[in-house]
């Protein structure tokens, strides 16, 4: 099942679809003629926009592609002939072509096509970042014959129209525009940088030598023009492909966690300090603090860059039954972010532990249990053991506690912390960045992983239909084809790139049919 797309990609992505459906189309008149293209858009019109974002800044960029760029430029700019050298900056005056009055003093830099961004003609004016300056030129370019204002994402569509980018490049693009930590530009720009598409290309050409093979062994064997054995090799090939894709599938979701955020949930029995450590970790009042038990109803959740890794962090309504049916709300909303969790904090009121159980590892092995809802050994490589108020605990049993609990089989990593004093939350950080870290992978270590849950949906469709060819290939040698041309089609849906004239190079190319 298709999943929705942001809304940046949803036009691209129905130019997409509609190349499929219309195999032969070229990629030149993908988006001009995809269902829902806004205004009735065509190749002919010239768009214009901010592109450097709103507000006030040194320095705005205004982008113009299109057949009329240099038009623009040379009634904008006062230029009478020659356009400036390709991608030189000039400094000129910027004038308006109905008055002629000057708008501004900056640069000017001319893309002629097809190498530019969009690839087509574009021109980009540097301008001094004011209000005022930025609504006067784009006004003036306004008045221009034959431009118009840009649609959200219109120039990136255009450069996957003339074939710059493909659309894991697209969204890598995307990504890398929202990336808001380090980690998350380092997966977005290699994403952008093609190498997830390549690696998709390759299978993808790998399927349609595949298919050309066996479509020629279906219409041709009988002629005996297709050597013996070629089905023999289209079964290594396909095995060791599906292999790949399967490895790939197989990858804990990092790179899709690592782009929307890694979900760590604070959980525990009421009073233990979940919501202080809550602001602690986030430097701020984020939640309310009180020695009221229960006073958490709702879940709280904040985004945090802990190491350069993206954190959803979530405080929720303490564990215990309650007749209040408000708080019976809350506990259930804590217990479900809980199920949902990558990463669970289960804080533990300390300065209650040794006094009121002697063993403390089979007491939080238990509590563990009842937080997690689980009735089994629960996994310690999603949780966390904070154990809170350690000021309140002499020294001496401090230190009994932690030799008691360290390296404790069975236990997850057990944090001694004081979110009052601070003491042991340097700690405690140290261990929660490894964790987070290893759930979401090193982003440039290792072959490109899955960042959309569209990419893994298809690629999970891809698969299936593999294992139809498996299926049919030594009864029905007509249905296996189509097993390899749907896990095609779907592999295809994720780059936008798929024809069936490229299977019918192929034909001709490995085999010669007709000499």
């Amino acid at each position: 099942m298709m999943l929705p797309l942001p809304s940046i990609y949803r036009g691209i992505w129905r130019a997409a679809v509609h190349s499929l459906r219309t195999r032969g189309t070229p990629p030149s008149r993908l988006l001009s003629t995809c269902d829902g293209n806004p205004a009735g858009l065509t190749d002919a019109d010239t768009i214009f926009a901010l592109s450097s974002g709103h507000g006030r800044c040194g320095v705005a960029v205004v982008r113009i592609s299109g057949p009329a760029s240099a038009a623009a430029l040379r009634c904008m700019a006062g230029l009478t002939h020659n356009l400036p050298p390709p991608r030189t900056a000039l400094l000129r005056s910027i004038t308006d072509p109905r008055s002629k009055e000057v708008l501004d003093r900056g640069l000017v830099l001319w893309f002629p096509a097809p190498h530019s961004f969009s690839g087509e003609d574009s021109v980009e004016f540097h301008i001094h970042g004011g209000p005022a300056v930025i609504t006067a030129v784009l006004q003036a370019l306004g008045s221009v014959p034959g431009m118009r204002p840009a649609e959200a994402g219109e120039f990136t569509r255009r450069a996957f129209q003339a074939g710059k980018l493909g659309l894991t490049e697209v969204e890598g693009l995307g990504d890398l525009i929202h990336a808001e930590t380090e980690a998350q530009r380092r997966q977005a720009l290699r994403q952008m940088s093609g190498e997830l598409g390549r690696l998709y290309q390759d299978w993808s050409h790998r399927l349609k030598r595949s298919l050309a093979h066996v479509e020629a062994f279906i219409d041709f064997s009988e002629d005996e023009l297709i050597e013996d054995g070629v089905l023999n090799q289209v079964d290594r090939s396909l095995c060791d492909l599906q292999a790949e894709m399967e490895r790939h599938l197989k990858d804990e979701r990092r790179g899709e966690r690592l782009r929307s955020g890694v979900q760590v949930v604070i959980a525990g029995a009421t009073n233990a300090g979940k919501s202080s450590l809550l602001n602690a970790l986030c430097q701020r009042p984020a939640a309310i603090v009180s020695p009221i038990a229960g006073t958490t109803r709702d879940v709280v959740e904040t985004a945090l860059d802990i190491g350069g890794f993206p954190v959803l962090l979530s405080d929720t309504a303490g564990l215990r039954d309650s007749p209040d049916l408000v708080e019976r709300e809350g506990v259930r909303r804590a217990r479900e972010r809980v199920e949902q969790a990558d990463l669970t904090l289960v804080v533990v009121d300390c300065a209650g532990l040794l006094s009121e159980h002697q063993q403390a590892a089979g007491f939080l092995q238990e509590h563990l249990r009842s937080v997690l809802a689980s009735e089994e050994q629960p996994g310690t490589d999603r949780c966390l053991l904070v154990l809170n108020k350690t000021d309140l605990l002499p020294e001496k049993q401090r230190q009994k506690l932690d030799l008691e609990l360290r390296g404790v089989s069975g236990l997850p990593p057990v944090c001694l912390i004081s979110c009052q004093t601070k003491e042991g939350l340097k700690d405690f950080l140290t261990v929660l960045h490894s964790k987070v870290k290893t759930l979401c992978g090193d982003p440039l270590s290792g072959a490109p992983t899955l960042t959309q849950a569209r990419h893994r949906a298809h690629l999970q469709q891809c698969v299936a239909a593999l294992y139809q060819y498996q299926r049919y290939r030594d009864t029905d040698l007509a249905l296996a084809a189509e097993g390899v041309r749907l896990a095609l089609t779907s592999l295809g849906r994720i780059t936008g790139r798929v024809g069936a004239e490229e299977i019918l190079d192929i034909i001709f190319k490995d085999f010669c049919i007709g000499k």
